[in-house]
């Protein structure tokens, strides 16, 4: 499967791989998150911060090169797909072992992939096309499908709501062990003080150079680990200082400061992404579409992108869900329904849909600083229009705790960087919190999704924006760059959405 994206994230996984000069093995990185992950079963979370830590540990058979096509991780070559475009035939690489020693097999894969459907988001988005997974010999997994579905090598490649694989009898619900096929394997976890990785000698790495998330991963560290630091000016402090070796989520208003550091240096990627608004589409207030539509109605996107970034540098006001450098750009149902703070107009519709005072409940964190500003903003044009309402500022964990209620929410906040694949955008899916289902949403995703034809599915995706634009399941608020840092020391990091540390090393 081809991807369509004619663009590198930024100058993100453009740059040349800094492990081509040479560089020193041991020591033990300490990076510094935006909090605690709420799990370490990436299987059954879409958090972000879930991904870049678990990674590390677990591996899926597919991931994504520097310029976004899917590449081979633990399979040995894409997958031979029938003419029908209804059988996938993957072979697995050999000598490949899990953390407990044990020989990773074809058993192991169906048995994972059988799990993947049933507990995660992403998974339950395949499972419908599914119609059964089967180890054809020890080292070939078939997977036969009821219809063609473009998407699937991409989302089999995915490390968010990802298709890990683990061994056959470690199958628990929820997972009892964290054994992977990864660089590095979990030592100890301490509950908001860190998660500690340390290398696993048994690790067979892929051939080939670096390529971004795919090629060789070396494992030049011997300890990579992961620690909360939740309040984000205690991360621009400690970035700074130069008090961890790579900071996550930098908010943007520090990056003068940071180049001014000695210790650490900023890292941007231009584009990253865009913060999204998600509604409530199954229970309460927001079950209402013309609802929705309110209050898309009221709110500025650009007083809330520049409450959130300052300066026009890092922000760009852009309706459509993906920006002009890719090829799925379509400005397709944008028109009228994007930017328009029109509170007075809001006021109208949203009591002529029924609207009777009910508390709006907005749910967000401040361990993204970004998402609680534009947050404050939105608030106060919900309250110009006459809506009641009721901001709920949690920790990131609780948060992705809640969003899975329906009775507990009205809108969350997130945000997502760019995804090679739209399918991959998880509010797509009748599983991920929002639970967007209608007849116009099956027949846009449907349709594009069942298409293999690189030109037409370009097509087809404006159709599914003109389905997200009509039943508002959610709003983007515009296009981000993301800022993180990490000392002068650190080698081997280029700039990706969720940052790997399989071949970094520590300048000596």
């Amino acid at each position: 499967m081809k991807t369509l994206v004619a663009f590198l994230l930024g100058t993100a996984l453009v740059a040349l791989p800094s492990t081509l000069f040479a560089q020193e093995k041991g020591g033990v990185i300490n990076v510094a998150t935006i909090g605690e992950p709420p799990t370490l079963d990436p299987m059954s979370s879409t958090a972000d911060l879930v991904g870049i830590v678990t990674q590390h540990i677990f591996e899926t058979l597919y991931t994504f090169d520097k310029s976004w096509n899917v590449t081979p991780l633990l399979a040995e070559s894409l997958p031979e797909v029938s003419d029908d475009g209804k059988t996938y035939t993957i072979k697995l690489r050999t000598g490949i072992k899990f953390h407990d020693n044990s020989d990773m097999t074809s058993e192991d894969v169906v048995a994972s992939l059988n799990r993947w459907m049933k507990i995660a988001s992403r998974g339950k988005q395949v499972a419908g096309f599914i119609d059964k997974i089967t180890a054809a010999d020890p080292a070939t997994v078939t997977i036969t499908l009821k219809q063609p579905y473009a998407p699937l090598t991409s989302l089999l490649a995915f490390n968010n709501s990802a298709a890990i694989i683990i061994p056959a009898e470690k199958q628990d619900e929820p997972m009892k062990e964290f054994i992977g096929t990864g660089p590095y394997m979990l030592k100890e976890r301490k509950a908001d003080q860190y998660i500690q990785l340390v290398r696993f000698d048994g690790y067979k790495s892929p051939e080939g150079d670096s390529n971004g998330y795919g090629g060789a991963r070396h494992q030049y560290l011997d300890e990579i680990r992961f620690v909360p630091v939740p309040d984000p000016n205690t991360r621009v402090e400690a970035a700074i200082s130069g008090q961890y070796d790579y900071v996550d989520s930098i908010p943007v208003e520090s990056y003068d400061k940071l180049k001014d550091s000695t210790a650490s240096q900023p890292v941007m990627l231009k584009p990253f992404g865009y913060p999204v608004f998600v509604f409530n589409t199954k229970e309460g207030v927001a079950g209402n579409v013309e609802v929705r539509k309110a209050i898309r109605q009221a709110l500025s996107m650009e007083d809330m992108l520049a409450a959130a970034f300052g300066s026009k540098d890092f922000y760009a006001l852009d309706g459509a869900i993906y920006p002009k450098s890719f090829s799925w750009s379509t400005d397709a149902g944008v028109e009228g329904a994007y930017n328009v703070a029109d509170p007075e107009g809001a006021a109208a519709a949203a009591k002529k849909a029924g609207y009777n005072g009910e508390p709006i409940r907005i749910l967000t964190s401040r361990q993204y600083e970004f998402h609680y500003k534009m947050a404050q903003v939105a608030a106060e044009y919900l309250k110009l229009a006459g809506f009641t309402v009721d901001m709920q500022v949690v920790d990131w964990a609780t948060l992705t705790q809640r969003r899975t209620d329906p009775k507990l929410w009205d809108i969350y906040i997130t945000h997502s960087p760019f995804l090679p694949e739209p399918a991959l955008i998880g509010s797509l899916s009748t599983s991920s919190p929002g639970w967007w289902d209608t007849p116009a949403r099956k027949a846009a995703v449907d349709a594009f999704t069942s298409e293999v034809d690189p030109k037409k599915r370009v097509a087809l995706w404006a159709d599914v924006q003109k389905a997200v634009y009509a039943d508002a399941p959610f709003m983007k608020i515009g296009d981000f760059n993301a800022v993180s840092a990490k000392s002068v020391k650190l080698e081997g990091v280029d700039p990706a959405p969720w940052p790997y540390f399989w071949n970094a090393s520590i300048k000596k």
